[in-house]
């Protein structure tokens, strides 16, 4: 008996907000407008909504959100942890959800005001779990020092260059520049300014790293169905995976036989195992990005090339709207806006509806892939 949620649910609408360094409104009003957004996009009243889905960093609660966009009776509500790993869960249970029965309207949302508020790196004076025992107190304080040495162990293992992470950096950079919602929308970048850029911990330099952003995005999940009515082009959840590897650590795991075998490998297996589709057949990917490691990771640990050849992959423009495999076409984490990676979520709909501001010609697949490093997910969307 097939199990899988394959093709039973699809995205119906989607919204975000402007995206800034700072935004009027708290992250609750911020949350309200782009869920009521989104079910506008699919043509839903937001009574109909009775499922909620979001991350255990959401700092908006479920009874909130539901008094204020006007829902009825919630039958189904979820949070998803470990920040960035959890975007692509949050729509993956949404559409369990759906597919079971246990919802019919759910919405899967981030809202957060990251770029006008606090620095949580910036405390020492906190309890620290006991795997950050080990970390914190010889200079790994930030997700930046950490991924910096993955890095460097990347660098030393397969001879990557900071001119890969560069490819990374200034492919996201040009499609953002073809994209007018883009933080970085008319700020272009060349090998030169990467080069020249100041540290942020070595060998990562500060456009190695994730912008600071305000925004909100919300999704709408339906029955396949019901979305076939709906207002949008329906975009088809194929296929989801969560992945928490044994005995992992976030967010380097510096115990485990090889630390850059990272929790995309096991989402990797889960996500194709419940898929009609190979990595050759996917024809536009939207991969986290908070660092410019984690795309050639990525690449490794969702098959689209051999361990150790991902940093090789960016070259030549392979990663570039018109290359082999055109990645983040919105500017992502990197040039777009930083709200956890759900941006990239709302990029896989609308490169399956035919709407980017960077359109992959003829796209009928996209993979989008939540944080490697920390126990993660993936959706694989398909044109409807």
């Amino acid at each position: 008996m097939d199990t899988s949620i394959k093709d039973r649910t699809a995205v119906a609408g989607i919204a975000q907000t402007r995206f800034a360094k700072s935004l009027e409104g708290s992250e609750k009003r911020l949350a309200c407008e782009v869920i009521v957004a989104a079910c506008e996009d699919a043509g839903i009243d937001p009574s109909e909504v009775d499922g909620l889905c979001s991350y255990t960093m959401e700092n908006t609660a479920e009874v909130d959100i539901a008094k204020n966009i006007g829902a009825d009776n919630i039958t189904y509500f979820s949070q998803i942890a470990y920040g960035g790993g959890g975007g692509c869960a949050t729509l993956g249970q949404a559409a369990m959800a759906v597919a079971t029965g246990q919802a019919r309207v759910a919405v899967a949302w981030r809202s957060r005001k990251r770029g006008s508020g606090g620095r949580p790196w910036a405390s020492a004076n906190v309890g620290l779990p006991t795997p950050l025992q080990w970390s914190r107190p010889f200079g790994l304080l930030r997700p930046a020092d950490e991924i910096g040495v993955l890095t460097r162990r990347y660098m030393h293992e397969y001879g990557a260059t900071r001119d890969h992470l560069a490819n990374v950096a200034l492919a996201c950079r040009r499609h953002a520049n073809m994209n007018p919602n883009a933080m970085m929308h008319e700020k272009k970048l060349t090998r030169e300014d990467y080069m020249a850029a100041r540290w942020i911990s070595e060998p990562l330099c500060l456009f190695d790293n994730c912008l600071e952003t305000d925004g909100a995005l919300a999704a709408v999940i339906v029955s396949a169905e019901r979305a076939r009515d709906c207002r949008q082009p329906p975009v088809y959840i194929h296929s989801f995976g969560q992945g928490l590897p044994s005995q992992h650590h976030t967010m380097v795991n510096y115990w485990c036989e090889d630390p850059l075998r990272g929790p995309s490998w096991g989402c990797s297996e889960q996500l194709w195992r419940h898929s009609d589709f190979t990595p050759a057949d996917v024809d536009v990917a939207q991969i986290y990005d908070a660092f410019t490691t984690l795309i050639p990771l990525s690449l490794e640990g969702y098959g689209f090339c051999g361990k150790g050849e991902g940093a090789s992959f960016t070259e030549g423009g392979a990663i570039e709207l018109g290359g082999r495999l055109p990645v983040n076409t919105s500017g992502g984490g990197l040039s777009e806006a930083y709200v956890h990676g759900f941006n990239l979520i709302t990029e896989g709909v609308r490169q399956m509806r035919g709407t980017s501001t960077a359109q992959v010609d003829g796209a009928e697949t996209c993979l989008v892939t939540s944080g490697e490093g920390v126990p993660t997910s993936a959706v694989l969307l398909r044109k409807g």
